[in-house]
């Protein structure tokens, strides 16, 4: 009996388990881009850093935002503004990149180019062991 027990509580649990890993990896608010949006540009808040340590700073556990590239863009400009040290790391189909600044983005980190269609985690990294306030802008204008 207690065989049976353990086999009906394994199941229930197990799937408790992915329920909850699913509401963690959903948290991330998710952006539709498409060719053209609106607006432009469209700019999005939260807080850097987190506990997570990574080659691009200290990041949160889950993405702070996902995009999805609805068709291919030929010109995507993300930039990302805060009074720390921001990182910005980008997960998504073209692989995993990370921007830092320089003194061609202003001291600002950015990243511009294309950008093939797919869903992107960004997690915006923090090179201190703060948090701060940031504003994430998406642009599909040139300077």
């Amino acid at each position: 009996m207690k065989t049976l027990k353990l086999f009906t509580v394994v199941p229930a649990v197990l799937a408790m388990s992915l329920v909850f890993t699913n509401v963690t990896l959903a948290e991330a608010p998710l952006v539709v881009i498409k060719p053209n949006s609106q607006p432009e540009p469209l700019i999005v808040n939260g807080k850097s850093g987190g506990e997570k340590k990574s080659n691009c700073g200290n990041i949160a556990a889950a993405p702070n935002q996902v995009i999805q590239i609805t068709d291919p863009l030929p010109y995507l400009r993300l930039t990302v503004e805060s009074a720390g040290k921001p990182t910005l790391l980008i997960d998504g189909p073209g692989g995993r990149f990370c921007v830092l600044a320089d003194s061609y983005s202003g001291g600002k980190p950015e990243i511009s180019g294309y950008w093939q269609k797919g869903n992107y985690s960004i997690y915006v990294g923090e090179l201190s062991q703060r948090q701060y306030n940031y504003s994430l802008s998406f642009s599909q204008q040139k300077k």
